[in-house]
């Protein structure tokens, strides 16, 4: 059921994201120049990470260095929360419910790539530090996904994987976020 509902999501945006793009003004990076935008995220857990955890929210700061007009570097840190589902621990003799709980810091670099004028494809890849339940756990970050930008607005979503410990999890990030040149 989620799998269905993830791919209705995913081809829902594209189509808003291209039906947009036909009528949008040129968007393109200017080269040698940095911009910023701070980002809102919608976090879905997906596969076995969604037995575990509800939703996430996320905040993601975003610098960005244009190498060209179409491209440009992308530098991306911020704040992931996830809200968990009551798990159910049975050791043989003992049955109770826990939280999982996971809050991560993600830093990650990448690259975002205009394939229209305001439509762009991206990846990055990066280290996400755990900080709850004292932290010290970092896991391997990466992501790749495409979006819709304006002069001020960006609206993206994304695939986003990260694994540690033996953990492997995944989500559809949805971001909104505002940016201007610096």
């Amino acid at each position: 059921m989620m799998k269905t509902k993830t791919k209705l999501l995913a081809v829902a945006l594209t189509a808003f994201i291209l039906f947009i793009g036909v009528n949008a003004n040129a968007q393109s990076f200017q080269k040698g120049k940095l911009r910023f935008g701070i980002g809102a995220d919608g976090l879905i857990p997906v596969g076995n990470f969604s037995k575990s955890a509800n939703f996430g929210l996320g905040i993601t700061p975003r610098l960005q260095y244009g190498l060209s007009k179409k491209v440009a570097l992308t530098f991306t840190t911020g704040f992931y929360h996830f809200f968990p589902k009551d798990q159910v621990y049975n050791d043989g003799t003992l049955s109770y419910k826990y939280k999982w709980d996971l809050d991560l810091i993600p830093v990650k670099a990448g690259f975002k790539a205009f394939v229209t004028s305001n439509i762009y494809i991206g990846a990055e890849a990066g280290i996400g530090f755990q900080v709850d339940n004292g932290g010290g756990d970092s896991k391997f970050m990466a992501s790749g996904g495409a979006g819709y930008v304006t002069k001020h607005w960006d609206f993206g979503v994304r695939y986003e994987n990260f694994a540690g410990n033996g953990y492997r999890n995944g989500l559809i990030g949805l971001r909104v976020a505002y940016g201007f040149g610096l």
